[in-house]
C-alpha cells in the first residue's frame, strides 16, 4: 500500500549534497497499470491500482534483459527525470526534475504511513501546489502527452 501526497515546487531549494538518481520509465499497460523502471543501474517491474493518494503497488527488481523486453513494449513517451532526495522533519521529500518533452516540470512526492499523517503534513515553503488528486500531473497520463 502507498500513502502518497504529490506538490508543484517553485523556487529550487539548494541541491548540492543530496542523494540522487537518474530515471528513466515507460508503461506497458494502463489497465492494469504496469511500468518499467531503470533506476541508475537497477531495473523494476511496477504494478500500481487505483487510486489518488492511495493505492496499491507491488515492485520487484528484475533484470536487465527482462526491462529491455518491457521498453520495448512502451508505445508511448518514456518518463526522464533526475530523482533527487531530501531530508525534511521525519520524512524524505523524493524531487522529481523532469527532462525531454518535460522540461520545467519539477514535482516533489512524500510517502506516509498513515492516512491522517498524509493530511497533517505541513509542507515546506517551496512547494507551491498540492497536486494530490490532480490526474494531469500522474506520470502514466504524462505519457500519453503529445506536448
Amino acid at each position: 500500500m502507498e500513502i502518497e501526497r504529490k506538490f508543484l515546487v517553485g523556487e529550487l531549494p539548494q541541491l548540492d549534497g543530496y542523494l540522487h538518481s537518474e530515471i528513466v520509465q515507460g508503461y506497458v499497460s494502463f489497465s492494469p497499470e504496469i511500468r518499467v523502471r531503470q533506476l541508475d543501474d537497477k531495473y523494476y517491474r511496477t504494478e500500481k491500482g487505483e487510486g489518488m493518494i492511495i493505492r496499491e503497488e507491488n515492485e520487484w527488481e528484475i533484470d536487465k534483459e527482462a526491462a529491455e523486453k518491457m521498453f520495448k513494449e512502451v508505445k508511448t513517451n518514456l518518463i526522464e527525470k533526475t530523482r533527487y532526495y531530501i531530508p525534511y522533519n521525519k520524512y524524505v521529500i523524493e524531487l522529481d526534475i523532469y527532462k525531454g518533452i518535460f522540461k520545467g516540470l519539477i514535482v516533489a512526492e512524500v510517502e506516509f504511513e498513515s492516512m491522517e499523517e498524509a493530511q497533517a503534513f505541513t509542507p515546506p515553503d517551496w512547494f507551491i501546489e498540492d497536486i494530490s488528486e490532480k490526474r494531469e500531473y500522474r506520470n502514466k497520463i504524462l505519457a500519453l502527452k503529445t506536448r
